[in-house]
């Protein structure tokens, strides 16, 4: 099995697990984000998901893009005053805490593999920090010159 599809199906285990009943565009949802491996607009993904379903709704595709983000299926960024998502990084073998570098451009990640938080918590003696976000903005190397 390759690769992708092993995600996919990881994800689709998840979405049986929280009592969502699997269809194929939830599957062809996933796979499209997989594909992309980089952060999308819901307006991109509906743009894809109508011309393989035509006729599905944009509020359809968006309900289903924050709900699978809320299960862990996919991350989700507010940049630009637009939200874009991802698959999240666990389902595709990242076993450990990171951050990103997020490309304005075209929405490609890099993992940054250290984490502000340590240096946060001295600053907060007596506080417990619960969770946090912590995204790093710019170009990547082929986005130079747009």
């Amino acid at each position: 099995m390759d690769h992708t599809k092993e995600i996919v199906q990881r994800a689709l285990a998840l979405i049986k697990e929280h009592g969502l009943k699997y269809t194929k565009k939830r599957e062809t949802l996933i796979k499209y984000l997989a594909d992309k491996n980089r952060y999308v607009s819901a307006r991109e993904v509906h743009e894809y998901m109508n011309s393989v379903f035509p006729g599905l709704s944009y509020d359809t595709v968006y309900r289903n893009l924050h709900d699978f983000s809320e299960l862990g299926i996919f991350e989700e960024t507010d940049f630009n005053s637009e939200m874009k998502f991802r698959l999240h990084c666990s389902l595709m073998g990242a076993d450990h805490h990171h951050h990103h570098f997020i490309c304005k451009y075209c929405g490609k990640t890099k993992e940054i593999k250290i984490c502000p938080m340590d240096f946060f918590q001295e600053q907060l003696v007596g506080c417990t920090i619960e969770g946090h976000r912590f995204e790093i903005y710019g170009r990547c190397e082929q986005c130079q010159n747009v």
